[in-house]
């Protein structure tokens, strides 16, 4: 039997005391510490106190148990070198062969609400790591465990071979190395986050691994979702799936789009999202009312979409619901009567958030995007414009439905892909320009899709106009009312157009690109 003494000290005990009993009937000697040793003992599990192989005892409130060179030196020999054997032999120190640890919780000490700076910092574990680090760089010979699911799999090798292959040991070790990473950028964004320090000279971040997909955005592309270690109730990283097939990486970017864009509004509000552009947005009275809105919006590319509502679907929103295919359907809950009607449909994915809508609005939380050989990071776009911000460069004033209207269409247009044009009445879109070269494109194709709706309607745009054409379009169609960044160098040809045909035309003085 090649391991002859194990040191388990653990967090999480789950499953510790039946590993702990399969290793001493195996013959293998256990060292322990702590609340582990006394769980151990208790059981009837004959354990070695930590203090018994350091000659020294537990000090500083446990801050101070495993950092001793007669663990390390345990941990870190090197089975056949020679001199490092006649160095243990001479300080009388005994190799370690199995590693058992995982580390105090801090993750979860943090994620609770009234959690004290104080009680976060007592919570970082450092023997901890430091053994885990040891024990899998010298992974060798010495096996290392870090997590609760790899116990069988050790005790199955030592039965059936009285060792763990030398593959096992390097993939455990591997693992230990993303588990001390992970749970190391944990405490590095808290920290960073509580001296202001938001952008810093590196940049570390961690996931955990919500499921595999099927695939990526194509066949041939390999995805996974991962979620972040605290992801926020209300969010598609934490919504739970209550019908329908797997979700895929389309499924997944297309719902957060949704969100995004649905918790722009404090009234019932329903958006449909067709690859990351929304194609019908609609608020009202009730969410049977705003759903109703956005299919009229665009009846046809709803087809295949998905739809988020920040409000719990009702029996009777979901009878509409259903005379539509659609690849999923996202709110803060569904009622009985309403799942009832849905779960008809088998393919049908159903996320319940649990909460309202929510995306990132706190300043400590950012936008990352690949690029080859880096990241970019940002902020993500938080800014809200009211009618406060506004201001008007026309003769003529919108009235006060426009500006409401104006104001609803804003909100949307930040969410589509520039170059952007936003064509909305009465609580919602009548046509989305997404995507496009250039602005007056975009423009002809929401007019297009718009078609006599658009006559009177308001129209929103992402970016500023870099000259005339754009509302010349909008007053060909009927446009009553623009609204836009402003700031070019060609603002007033823009502004002249408006005065001209009547139109009311508003500045924001803020762009809302997306790329």
């Amino acid at each position: 039997m090649s391991i002859k003494k194990a040191l388990i000290s653990v967090s999480d005990k789950t499953g510790v005391v039946d590993l702990a009993r399969q290793l001493v009937e195996l013959g293998v000697e256990v060292i322990s510490t702590g609340g582990t040793a006394t769980l151990l003992k208790e059981a009837g599990v004959p354990v070695i106190g930590i203090s018994e192989v350091t000659g020294f005892p537990e000090i500083l409130d446990g801050r101070v148990k495993t950092l001793h060179p007669n663990i390390h030196s345990g941990l870190l020999a090197i089975r056949d070198n020679a001199n490092h054997q006649q160095q243990l032999a001479e300080h009388k120190i005994e190799p370690i062969d199995l590693v058992v640890v995982n580390l105090y919780p801090f993750k979860q000490t943090i994620a609770k609400p009234d959690v004290s700076y104080e009680d976060a910092i007592e919570n970082i574990d450092i023997g901890g790591p430091t053994m885990l680090r040891s024990a899998a760089k010298n992974h060798h010979d010495v096996t290392v465990v870090v997590d609760a699911a790899d116990y069988a799999t050790v005790i199955a090798e030592l039965k059936a071979g009285g060792d763990t292959t030398l593959a096992t040991r390097k993939r455990l070790a591997a693992k230990v190395f993303r588990h001390t990473a992970a749970y190391d950028a944990i405490i590095s964004r808290y920290l960073s986050e509580q001296v202001g320090e938001l952008m810093p000279e590196s940049y570390t971040v961690t996931y955990e691994k919500a499921q595999d997909l099927r695939y990526g955005e194509n066949p041939h592309q390999r995805a996974t979702f991962y979620r972040e270690p605290l992801a926020k109730a209300g969010t598609i990283s934490s919504a739970e799936q209550l019908h329908g097939k797997e979700l895929s990486f389309n499924n997944i970017n297309d719902a957060d789009a949704a969100l995004a864009i649905v918790n722009e509004y404090t009234e019932p509000a329903v958006v449909a999202v067709k690859h990351m552009n929304p194609c019908g947005v609609g608020i009202g009275e009730t969410i049977k009312q705003a759903y109703e809105k956005a299919y009229a919006a665009d009846p046809v590319s709803i087809f295949g979409g998905i739809v988020a509502a920040n409000r719990v679907i009702d029996e009777e929103t979901a009878l509409l619901l259903k005379e539509v295919f659609l690849e999923i359907i996202i709110a803060p809950d569904f009622t009985a009567e309403a799942l009832a009607v849905l779960t008809q449909k088998k393919n049908l994915r159903l996320l319940r958030l649990g909460d309202k809508p929510q995306t990132a609005k706190s300043d400590n939380q950012f936008r990352i995007s690949s690029v080859a050989g880096g990241a970019l990071v940002q902020d993500y776009d938080r800014k809200e414009i009211t009618a406060a911000d506004l201001q008007v460069v026309t003769e003529r004033q919108p009235s006060e439905d426009e500006l409401k209207q104006l104001l609803f269409a804003w909100k949307v247009v930040k969410h589509v892909k520039s170059n952007a044009i936003v064509l909305a009445h009465d609580n919602m879109t009548i046509g989305i320009g997404a995507g496009q070269m250039n602005r007056v494109g975009a423009a002809k194709i929401a007019i297009e899709q718009a078609g006599d709706l658009a006559n009177g309607a308001v129209m929103a745009s992402d970016a500023f106009f870099p000259m005339g054409d754009t509302v010349e379009a909008a007053a060909q169609a009927g446009v009553k009312a623009i609204i836009q960044p402003g700031g070019s160098v060609r603002d007033q040809e823009s502004i002249d157009a408006c005065n001209r045909h009547g139109i009311a035309m508003v500045f924001t003085s803020v762009r809302h690109f997306r790329h």
